[in-house]
């Protein structure tokens, strides 16, 4: 009977680990095809799985969890200087300057951060996948970064499971 509660779930967790897969998408046509399934619910599921997915990235960023073995190797590799990569490294050190300054904001201002995060949680707009590894970068509570981001999710989620039904409703009346 709530079989799409957990298949929900498991795609929500599954486009929060891998950004390619569109759980908007998937939710729309999930309220096309289950007309009779509560919106409430299906922001729930989703909001669960996303938060569940992002909280792994979260952690990772925070440093409680490690990279696996090959990526960490891969990243800590040490390379013969190249002028290729010399060049890069110019080209980015402006990018790494500003990541570094917006973590010690982050740090300075734990509101605007929880702020930030919030609002992004809702319409992704800084996005939420940015948000999130800057809120484990700047230390957040993980309780803030639960309760904003499931309370965020659910908004989103529940607020587009309901569309089809208020365009529905609009159009039979």
């Amino acid at each position: 009977m709530f079989a799409w509660f957990w298949v929900t779930l498991g795609v929500a967790f599954g486009s929060a680990i891998l950004p390619v897969i569109s759980v908007e998408v998937f939710v729309l046509g999930l309220v096309a095809s289950e007309p009779g399934l509560h919106w409430l619910l299906i922001g729930a599921a989703v909001s669960i799985g996303q938060i569940g997915g992002k909280l792994l990235y979260y952690l990772a960023a925070r440093g409680s969890i490690g990279l696996p073995r090959f990526l960490h190797d891969r990243l800590h590799r040490r390379r013969p200087p190249s002028r290729r990569r010399d060049k890069w490294h110019l080209r980015t050190k402006w990018l790494r300057g500003k990541v570094e300054a917006l973590r010690e904001r982050c740090h300075r201002h734990p509101h605007w951060m929880t702020g930030t995060y919030g609002v992004s949680s809702v319409i992704g707009l800084p996005p939420f996948m940015a948000t999130t590894v800057l809120a484990g970068l700047a230390d957040m509570r993980m309780s803030t970064f639960l309760t904003a981001g499931l309370a965020g999710r659910f908004i989103r989620y529940s607020a587009l499971a309901a569309c089809p039904a208020v365009f529905a409703g609009w159009f039979h009346h």
